[in-house]
């Protein structure tokens, strides 16, 4: 998988789960609204730095940010009918 678009990803997931917008992110982080919003869609490319305070305005570890879930659907992004270790390709 692409790691710009699974930090997005996962960057987006916990932005929500924690009920936050970007503009509140933006507060909390410095970072602009513009930068979380290419981000989220997979456009930039974060440094080890931008990971680990972009995590901490979450409050979540750096390395929720990189984790990869199983049973997602690395083209699609969503949840796979395959159980882990037997997508196609793999």
């Amino acid at each position: 998988m692409d790691v710009r678009k699974l930090v997005g990803r996962n960057f987006a997931r916990l932005r929500r789960e924690k009920s936050l917008t970007q503009e509140e992110v933006e507060t909390r982080s410095g970072f602009s609204q513009q930068y979380l919003s290419g981000l989220e869609r997979g456009l930039r490319n974060p440094t080890v730095i931008t990971l680990y305070e972009l995590a901490q305005a979450l409050g979540v570890s750096h390395v929720d940010l990189v984790r990869e879930e199983p049973g997602f659907d690395e083209v699609a992004l969503e949840p796979s009918p395959l159980p882990p270790g037997r997508r196609k390709g793999r």
